[in-house]
């Protein structure tokens, strides 16, 4: 005869057994996945200053840099990683998000900071002055800061750590300890972030794939700085290519070079979006920013809404009414409000909409047609 057992536990329901979890760990580590207060959840989007990179990062909505997550911008050299952030930390700051700004180079500029849109009043710089520092002091924010911040790490390639610092020149005195530092960091930091609602941007180089496999340099011909821990971390990684063609660059009525173009792709997505390419250019003489509407012609072509032919285009009105115009009278095109009205919900349907649903050519999502790639 079996013994009955005399204290035999109730049934729990979920919400009971969340409450008993997060009373067993001191904190909220049990969420309800239904709710708009789970970590897991991006909320917002901080953008990027660019339309069309904005809405290739999350499938089937208008994204950006994911609030709440760590993101990562990798680029070669005078790709515009820099300027991105500048644009970034803009557009977070009108959002009522503190930006706090880690500078490895001491290179930032402050009338190169407002001329992107911030206010660097309210913008916190800081000195890398090592990989654990960095750490360190967002580690210590997270935990006496209600407030939403957006830190940018500008860039781990050139933060050293403290071995580095103490140490000779040798590179085998602390090889791969700046890597061993990052993948504990991006342990103890991932959900702090996330139940904070704040924002990592970290910002690499990327380095020409060294390796004796010579089919592997050619399926990855770059990687990034600082290990594998950003492979993992990161809910997106956006790497930044240049091109070598001469119409790259951004000249002013006198010939002289103000800006240049960069190749996105999406080289990690959480979002449903990895392999995303899009294309757009960033002006550093003068201005600084992203030319942002004047991309929006290139991401649109190719929808029947808008034909081309010749040096003239035509485009499509919902009420079947059309429009003629020519490249050159394109952004003065856009500040009629039926125009750019128009252009709008094309792109929408075009980049967002209809990678979603599957439907067109799935190669034009992942190619951008821009001449010579670096």
């Amino acid at each position: 005869m079996s013994r009955t057992r005399k204290n035999k536990v109730g049934s729990l329901n979920a919400d009971e057994v969340r409450r008993l979890l997060n009373k067993s760990a001191g904190v909220n580590v049990a969420h309800n996945l239904s709710s708009n207060d789970c970590p897991t959840i991006v909320k917002n989007w901080i953008s990027t200053g660019s339309r069309w990179l904005d809405s290739i990062v999350c499938r089937g909505k208008l994204g950006g840099i994911p609030v709440g997550k760590i993101a990562e911008i990798a680029g070669l050299e005078s790709t515009g990683k820099s300027y991105l952030a500048a644009q970034i930390a803009a557009n977070a700051q009108k959002d009522g998000i503190t930006v706090v700004y880690f500078d490895a180079e001491s290179a930032i500029d402050p009338v190169f900071l407002e001329k992107a849109g911030c206010n660097i009043e309210d913008l916190v710089y800081v000195q890398a002055q090592s990989v654990e520092h960095v750490l360190g002091a967002i580690e210590d924010l997270l935990g006496s800061n209600e407030d939403k911040m957006l830190f940018i790490w500008d860039s781990v390639a050139q933060t050293p750590c403290e071995k580095d610092i103490e140490s000779d020149f040798n590179p085998n005195s602390s090889i791969a300890v700046k890597a061993r530092i990052l993948s504990k960091a991006m342990q103890k930091l991932t959900v702090p972030i996330a139940n904070a609602q704040s924002t990592l941007l970290i910002l690499n180089q990327l380095k020409t794939n060294i390796t004796s496999n010579p089919m592997m340099a050619l399926v990855e011909p770059y990687v990034t700085s600082g290990g594998k821990a950003m492979n993992y971390s990161a809910s997106l990684r956006i790497w930044l290519t240049g091109r070598k063609a001469k119409s790259s660059f951004v000249l002013d009525e006198r010939g002289f070079r103000i800006g240049s173009e960069v190749k996105v792709t999406l080289k990690k997505s959480r979002f449903g979006t990895q392999g995303r390419q899009c294309a757009f250019k960033i002006l550093w003489g003068g201005e600084v920013g992203v030319q942002d509407e004047e991309s929006w012609l290139d991401a649109i072509k190719g929808s029947k809404n808008l034909i081309s032919t010749g040096a003239w285009y035509t485009l499509k009105y919902n009420d079947e009414t059309t429009e003629k115009f020519q490249a050159a009278a394109w952004k003065e095109k856009l500040q009629n409000s039926k125009f750019r009205t128009r252009v709008l919900e094309i792109m929408d349907e075009e980049i967002i909409l209809k990678f979603h649903d599957r439907t067109g050519n799935a190669a034009d999502y992942y190619e951008v047609a821009d001449g010579e790639s670096a």
